[in-house]
């Protein structure tokens, strides 16, 4: 029990970490990939500028993150050979796909970026950024078809107590993998375009470069509301779509142990007691569960009390239970903070169309703290998401259990957990004091095509041809 303990440890640490860096490079390339477009149709240095700039700050966080990615494969050899063993046919064809196919395909275009400025025609060059944010969603989409195959698997048959791939396209064309993906994709845009916007209230705050950083906030704020209904919707239907495929882990993140009855209430708050398996006291609204299950105010949502009974006779003996709690309380932590995100990009838009966002500071220092508000929404998701399919690596065939490593001791994963905790955080160290160092030098450290103004004189609205 401990070698699993620690082996799931590891895994989870390490995978939050890596992930802080994932949405963050899909946002931010996306949102570079934008700022060029604008510049090569409108023809305003500010936005060369506005894409050298972040496109700096992307290039970081896209050479760290893959030195945090490259621990995740190797722990499935490491820490878990026997689910390796068991789904390896399946499991490893998507991933091999991503890195041979999309992170090639990043890697190369990223390399024509950087040193195509001026020598390549600009529409080939903007091309070439556009490439690179595809690159970064297509590899998203083929790690999350893997990713999908263990919550709902498809297109496989076992064989020689294996699991082998029958139909690769069943496997492409997995409901799960359509829910999923379109939601992750949103919440890496909200995670690039808050980040962006938080830099920029911090300048703004400090009075450096207003113009330069007060559009680059309004284009933020436009993103982020469009991305933050488009996780709201897609969250939706991932909420739908999990009646069919995954119950259970439905019925934890709502706390629900017996069946809701018709209509179903949505519980907002609740205290629970996963011992006596049951809510002492709870909030709740009505109607909502059902809307949310089913898209209509009826239907009956069973509860985990039925549903393990069902499973027990599905599966055999044992407990299909999740953690109750940690399902329960991260689905609200993701959803809060996409609420919140959703009436900050809304507050944001407002101010700057009644052109009070520079004299807003309270405004201004929320959006440098709100910076963080997609990373702990992204990370509760996920934990959601993995916690809630307990007690099953691959949801149905494989329990967790049965899918760690057998000859590999507790002293051992605890080196290894020491290790990659120490590696981990010195590599967060150095991204913050890269990012910090190329925030305080400024947008007009990096092109020096056309400079940034560095003043927050009545001239700064010349130097960028009207931009405000």
């Amino acid at each position: 029990m401990n070698e699993l303990i620690l082996a799931r440890f590891q895994f989870a640490s390490t995978t939050i970490f890596h992930f802080i860096f994932v949405p963050m490079s899909i946002g931010l390339v996306f949102m570079v990939a934008l700022m060029e477009t604008l510049y090569v149709v409108k023809k305003k240095d500010v936005y060369r500028t506005m894409a050298k700039f972040w496109g700096h700050l992307f290039l970081i966080n896209f050479a760290v993150g893959v030195v945090t990615g490259i621990l995740q494969e190797f722990q499935f050899g490491m820490n878990w050979s026997e689910y390796s063993r068991f789904v390896g046919d399946v499991f490893g064809a998507p991933l091999a796909v991503e890195a041979l196919l999309a992170f090639f395909m990043e890697s190369t275009f990223i390399g024509l970026w950087i040193f195509g400025w001026d020598r390549l025609p600009k529409k080939v060059h903007l091309l070439s950024i556009w490439l690179v944010s595809i690159g970064t969603m297509l590899s998203a989409f083929w790690i999350l078809a893997a990713n999908s195959f263990m919550q709902e698997p498809v297109g496989f048959a076992i064989k020689n107590g294996r699991a082998e791939m029958t139909d690769f396209f069943a496997i492409i064309k997995n409901p799960q993998l359509w829910v999923e993906f379109p939601h992750v994709i949103f919440g890496a845009l909200a995670t690039g375009a808050f980040f962006i916007a938080g830099v920029s209230a911090y300048k703004m705050l400090k009075k450096q470069e207003m113009a330069f950083f007060k559009k680059s906030f309004q284009i933020a704020m436009i993103v982020a509301l469009v991305s933050g209904i488009g996780v709201a919707f897609s969250g939706h239907e991932q909420a739908q779509h999990l009646m069919k495929s995954q119950p259970m882990k439905m019925a934890a993140s709502e706390a629900l142990w017996d069946d809701s009855g018709d209509p179903a209430a949505w519980t907002m708050l609740a205290n629970i007691d996963s011992d006596k398996q049951e809510n002492k006291s709870e909030i709740s609204i009505p109607y909502a569960l059902s809307y949310l299950a089913y898209k209509k105010f009826s239907g009956d949502v069973p509860g985990m009390k039925t549903l393990q009974k069902q499973y027990e006779k599905k599966y055999g003996e044992g407990n299909y239970i999740p953690p109750v709690k940690t399902t329960f309380w991260s689905f609200r932590i993701m959803a809060g903070a996409g609420i919140l995100m959703i009436i900050a990009a809304l507050t944001g838009l407002f101010l700057s169309f009644r052109k009070k966002l520079e004299t807003s500071k309270w405004f201004l220092r929320v959006m440098v703290g709100l910076i963080a508000f997609p990373f702990i929404a992204n990370t509760a998701g996920w934990i959601m998401t993995e916690i809630g399919r307990q007690p099953w690596t691959v949801f149905g065939i494989l329990t967790t259990a049965q899918s760690v490593s057998p000859n590999v001791s507790a002293g051992m994963l605890l080196f290894s957990v020491i290790a990659f905790t120490a590696i981990y955080l010195i590599l967060a160290l150095v991204l913050v004091y890269l990012f910090v160092r190329e925030i305080k030098k400024g947008a007009g450290h990096h092109d020096h095509h056309h400079e940034a103004p560095v003043s927050t004189d009545p001239f700064d609205q010349e130097v960028y041809h009207g931009i405000s």
